[in-house]
């Protein structure tokens, strides 16, 4: 048996781990994962889906506030694993526990390296419009997200996903891309590919300032972001004067003279604003501040005020 230490805390991570410890060819000795963090109003303490997983299976779960230095990357030192295996797992691993890995340390990476780089790789795909993204397969290096590249998936971005649902399919693609690479990587047959440093881009954690969607946009960009911070953050525009979450948006083919954030028109179902370069769009959920998320009918029986050329939308 090939003896693994995983790292890993979100839901991502689950599909990945779930594969190793189902694989009677890998022996998971312990997982490492973030410690729990409060949730909900309440701020109850939460152990992540990757620490549930692995209570539930039995192995032991280390959950440092910091790696560099601590009892738990001694331990797992001293494991000398064949190989460290990690899947967003929020932290630097320290060179010297990356040499400790008897075979390799690698990553499974939810984008198609040199693009993106850091914490948000899947968000900036969505937000960016990219036709496609996928999972890199890579050995860690001390620089973040820099290894060579030992094996690539991509699939297709389509204009009903989200960050959500790209998270869910390239939790699948990456367990399944990880699992066919290992036998080779074992067995020494990877040919790994240098990235390329030319063609880098950063998909730093995502920002307050970047939640705030520019009105000024064209409605396909403006759609992008929406999708690209659903189901989290979300992002927010001043609607009505009020500080706004956006849920859905669809964009239409008709254009408009209108400059941008003015109702075009109000239907029953429906709340039309302009966007930038005369594109338009229709709201279809929101949650306004202090309010619940609600559909566009719910939101307009209490908003009459939002005439056709009215400005809907502006920046405070």
């Amino acid at each position: 048996m090939t003896s693994v230490v995983f790292m890993g805390t979100p839901d991502f991570a689950v599909p990945i781990l779930q594969a190793l410890i189902s694989d009677p060819d890998y022996d998971v000795q312990a997982v490492l994962t973030q410690p729990d963090r409060p949730k909900g109003r309440k701020h109850v303490l939460t152990p992540s889906p990757v620490k549930k997983l692995t209570v539930e299976n039995d192995i032991r779960v280390l959950q440092p506030a910091k790696l560099s230095g601590s009892d738990e990357m001694a331990e797992v030192i001293a494991l000398q694993p064949d190989l460290m295996i990690t899947a967003a797992y929020g932290q630097f691993l320290p060179t010297k526990m990356l040499n400790a890995a008897q075979i390799a340390a690698i990553n499974v990476h939810g984008s198609l390296l040199p693009k993106y780089r850091g914490g948000a790789p899947i968000q900036y795909a969505v937000m960016n419009g990219d036709a496609e993204t996928g999972v890199t397969i890579m050995y860690m290096v001390k620089k973040m997200d820099a290894g060579d590249i030992i094996a690539q998936r991509a699939i297709p971005i389509t204009k009903e996903d989200d960050s959500g649902t790209m998270f869910e399919k390239l939790s699948i693609v990456g367990r399944d891309l990880l699992m066919a690479t290992l036998p080779d990587l074992i067995a020494g047959r990877v040919r790994p590919i240098a990235q390329d440093e030319d063609q880098v881009v950063f998909s730093p954690n995502i920002t307050a300032e970047q939640e705030r969607i520019d009105y000024t946009l064209p409605a396909d960009q403006i759609d992008n972001l929406v999708r690209g911070l659903r189901p989290a953050p979300i992002g927010n525009m001043i609607l009505d004067g009020l500080r706004t979450k956006i849920y859905d948006i669809t964009p239409l083919d008709e254009s408009t003279s209108l400059e941008p954030g003015k109702v075009v028109r109000v239907e029953k179902h429906g709340l039309i604003i302009s966007g930038g370069e005369g594109t338009t769009y229709k709201i279809n959920r929101l949650k306004p501040a202090g309010k619940p998320l609600m559909d566009i009918t719910a939101y307009l029986n209490g908003h009459q005020d939002l005439q056709p050329g009215v400005q809907a939308i502006t920046n405070e």
